[in-house]
């Protein structure tokens, strides 16, 4: 039986909250907006950059595909990249504990997959940076699907590895990654680590909450007996 789980990047493997924030605060000061604040920032992490800025800008009558949104949209990119550049990826660590989390999972044999906002090209950027590129067999992005919560990300992924929606767990720090889950069918496990708080998580779905990347026995658990398991410690609670 195959069976497969399905990370998230920003906020799940990779703390990359400082770029974000100072990436999107620029692009609004290109276009000569306010900046939103940082919580508000932190909410739409997850999101595609279209679907991301426009909920930012708060109008809901605004088109996605013209003025505003793409504009600002570019602006992100931009500063993005211009951050990157000046900076490397220093400002992108992985959490302490993800690499030896990959490993065991590896180990156990477990097919890993990402399903992510970013752009493919930045995704895996920041994998060979890390070193992570060997981990996964699937990689899904938002230029190349819906943004989430549609499920075409995860769905792919899932066909990719020949997988099963119930036999697969998407590990995310978002709502929008638990509605992902539960609209693919697969089991969400979120992560209390990143962008959205435990309770957001729960009321989106998520079977059960990791409390430090390490706790690799929650997989174990939210499997339930099918997963195999492994031989890690680890704190969580179940909501």
């Amino acid at each position: 039986m195959t069976q497969l789980v399905v990370f998230d990047c920003d906020g799940t493997l990779v703390d990359s909250q400082s770029v974000i924030l100072a990436a999107m605060r620029a692009a609004f000061a290109a276009q000569s907006l306010s900046p939103p604040a940082d919580e508000a920032i932190r909410r739409i992490v997850g999101l595609s950059l279209p679907q991301a800025v426009h909920a930012l800008l708060g109008d809901d009558r605004l088109p996605l595909d013209q003025g505003i949104v793409p504009a600002l949209a570019d602006s992100y990119k931009n500063a993005f990249i211009d951050l990157r550049h000046s900076h490397g990826h220093r400002h992108e660590p992985l959490y302490p504990g993800i690499e030896d989390t990959l490993i065991a999972l590896g180990e156990a044999g477990i097919l890993m997959g990402i399903a992510t906002g970013k752009s493919m090209r930045g995704l895996v950027s920041i994998l060979e940076h890390h070193g992570l590129s060997d981990h996964f067999i699937s990689l899904q992005t938002a230029d190349l699907h819906p943004s989430k919560p549609h499920p075409a990300m995860l769905e792919a992924a899932i066909r990719e590895a020949g997988a099963k929606a119930e036999q697969t767990i998407l590990i995310g720090d978002t709502s929008y990654d638990m509605l992902m889950a539960k609209n693919a069918g697969a089991i969400g496990l979120g992560v209390s680590w990143g962008y959205h708080a435990p309770e957001d998580l729960e009321a989106a779905g998520a079977h059960v909450i990791a409390d430090e990347p390490g706790n690799c026995r929650l997989l174990s658990r939210a499997f339930m007996p099918a997963f195999p398991p492994l031989s890690r410690n680890g704190q969580c609670h179940e909501p």
